[in-house]
């Protein structure tokens, strides 16, 4: 028995050991999170620096929608008196939380509106799948754009329009493309999108063309249109196609009878690709 009552109370003192050494095994405690004053008819917004991806808000007395990809908004609830809830905010990479409390006649005056999430106060996600962030999306393609293009590896003519692919770069599970545009003519292109499909090399009447279509991952510049020169980095997710099919990126103009121009990169294109370390 005294061997039982042994072995009991070292057995009660390594959870007590262990619960002291893991504070965070209950969550967070709400005193510990910065405290956000909420005013009555006043909105704050939560400036995320990338795109949000979850919002958990606690007590049914706060309200919030997502006017931006990365802008957070929130306010009380009509008729309400109180209010005190936790936030959660997750982004691509990370998560962080905040104390919301219904500000009184004296906090409503230091009430901030606007509230810039601070990537130093927020804790890491290591989510399977997920990849790499707009922002480092972004960052990576403005060093690539920052780099000379060289000379082209593809390129293809029509309308007086001149397409070229310059280089093409592999970053982990992402490829990025370098092209760029030379209109040789005095009407500017208004552009209106780019398409991305993977088709047959050669394509007959009798040819059952199966078409995969592909959605970018990221593009660098969003601008509506160019006079004489336009260059771009694209992002898609890695692909792999057989050699019989050719990856074709598609420029679009706006106009009624706009001008079309294709610019074809072979699978070898890809595998030739220099990788980018992450």
């Amino acid at each position: 028995m005294k061997r039982l009552h042994f072995f009991l109370a070292v057995f009660m003192a390594s959870l007590h050991s262990y619960a002291q050494l893991t504070p965070f095994a209950e969550g967070v405690k709400k005193n510990t999170l910065p405290i956000v004053y909420l005013p009555e008819n006043v909105s704050v917004q939560f400036v995320s620096p990338e795109p949000i991806q979850y919002v958990d808000i606690s007590a049914k007395s706060v309200i919030g929608d997502l006017p931006l990809k990365n802008v957070l908004r929130i306010r009380l609830k009509d008729s309400v008196n109180s209010a005190d809830a936790v936030i959660t905010i997750a982004g691509e990479k990370f998560i962080t939380q905040f104390h919301v409390i219904r500000a009184d006649s004296i906090t409503a005056r230091d009430a901030r509106t606007e509230i810039a999430i601070d990537p130093g106060n927020t804790h890491p996600l290591d989510i399977s799948g997920i990849g790499l962030s707009q922002n480092q999306l972004k960052q990576m393609a403005l060093n690539l754009f920052c780099k000379r293009p060289g000379r082209a590896i593809e390129k293809t003519k029509a309308f007086d329009l001149k397409a070229e692919l310059y280089h093409i770069y592999t970053a982990g599970d992402y490829v990025f493309i370098d092209l760029g545009y030379r209109n040789k003519t005095n009407l500017a292109y208004n552009i209106e999108d780019f398409r991305f499909h993977i088709d047959d090399k050669k394509i007959t009447k009798a040819t059952n063309v199966q078409s995969v279509e592909l959605k970018p991952e990221f593009i660098l510049f969003t601008n509506p249109f160019f006079q004489k020169t336009y260059r771009n980095i694209i992002v898609l997710k890695k692909i792999t196609f057989p050699g019989n099919k050719v990856l074709h990126i598609e420029l679009s103009e706006k106009q009624i009878s706009g001008r079309v121009i294709t610019l074809n990169i072979t699978y070898q294109d890809v595998l030739d690709a220099d990788t980018i370390p992450i």
